[in-house]
Parts: structure tokens; C-alpha cells; sequence
């Protein structure tokens, strides 16, 4: 399928998710992060949720993570130039909900690219070769592009994935992660641009 196509379908399905499916998927999430990788004194980078969206609630790792030592950055869209900054989230006192529902903070310190290790991407559908389907605005895609090679991009998704997305372009970064409700999918090695 194309990916506007998957795109469809998949927040179709995720709007028949009740409030409750979705705060208990995100659960399950959130224990296979911590299960699986060790976040300890590590910077990631963490979407926040889109509630009209029915996202994965991240707020449960940011939780987790913050007692952990983590330094947690929470990305800030830029949608002029369609780029993301990352501000460090100390407290929910720092977030609005801007126009488009998308929580981001609105002070804080500025986490450079090269500090990252870790970035938790927001999905609509994956494949299994790592291939995401977003939201279409390529915000991810850019930033991707300019991380370590050494960083991990892992995704979550509130469902499993599927066989293949049928229009991968050159623009498109594959995830070395994805995480579900009931898995940690690890993809083959990917060699980002740095």
C-alpha cells in the first residue's frame, strides 16, 4: 500500500481506540522501552502526544525517564521551514497546546542535535524494513537526516507492522527500532548521513 493510503486506514483504526486502549497500550510501551534499553543519564529526544490524534501517551516514558537522571528534550515545530528544535522538558509548566494540538514547550534550554542519543518518533504505520509513515510534513525526515550516526531512532506503535510500504522515497529515513504493545522490533543496520 501507498502511504497515503496506510495513512487512512491506520488513524482510522486508531480512532476506534477507546481512551482507556489507548492509556493502556501506552503502558505496555512504555515498559517495553524500559525493558529493552537503558535510558540511564541518557539525552533522547520524545514527541508528546496528540490527543485528536490518538497517540501513543509518552508522558508515562518522560516520567520514568526524568527519574532516571535522563535529560529529556521534547520537539518544537517550525512550520515555515517544516524543521523541529528540541527544548529540555523539566516540568508540564513549560507546555502549551500549539494550533495544530501538538503539546510543545514554550521556554527551556535548547538541546543540540549531536547531544542526542536516543529519539522516540511518532508513527502512523511502519514496515519491516523500518520504513514509517508520518503525518506527510517530512518534519522527522530532516531532522532524522542530520543526527549521529550513533543515535537510535525508534519508533511506537500502537499497532504491529506491515509487510511493506509501496512508495519509499530517497527523503525517507528508516527507524533501527520500533516498539509496540508487545514487541521491540530491531531493524537492519542503517547508516544515517553523518
Amino acid at each position: 500500500m501507498k502511504k497515503n493510503d496506510l495513512r487512512n486506514l491506520y488513524l482510522e483504526k486508531r480512532k476506534k481506540l477507546s481512551v482507556e486502549k489507548i492509556e493502556k497500550l501506552s503502558i505496555d510501551i512504555c515498559n517495553q522501552i524500559f525493558e529493552h534499553f537503558d535510558l540511564n543519564g541518557s539525552t533522547l529526544s520524545l514527541y508528546l502526544p496528540i490527543k485528536s490524534k490518538n497517540e501513543v501517551n509518552t508522558f508515562h516514558i518522560w516520567e520514568k525517564a526524568a527519574r532516571l537522571e535522563s535529560i529529556i528534550s521534547v520537539p518544537k515545530s517550525n512550520f515555515e521551514t517544516h524543521e523541529l528544535t528540541h527544548i529540555q522538558l523539566t516540568s508540564k509548566d513549560q507546555l502549551i497546546i500549539n494550533k495544530y494540538g501538538i503539546p510543545e514547550p514554550i521556554y527551556g534550554n535548547e538541546i543540540k542535535i549531536n547531544e542526542l542519543k536516543f529519539i522516540f518518533i511518532p508513527l502512523i504505520a511502519i514496515d519491516h524494513k523500518g520504513n514509517r509513515v508520518g503525518y506527510g510534513k517530512g518534519f522527522y525526515d530532516r531532522f532524522l537526516s542530520k543526527c549521529n550516526k550513533d543515535c537510535l531512532f525508534i519508533g511506537l506503535n500502537l499497532f504491529e507492522n506491515i509487510d511493506v510500504i509501496d512508495d519509499i522515497n530517497n527523503y525517507d529515513i528508516a527507524l533501527n527500532y520500533c516498539v509496540t504493545p508487545t514487541q521491540v522490533l530491531k531493524f537492519p543496520i542503517i547508516y544515517h548521513n553523518k
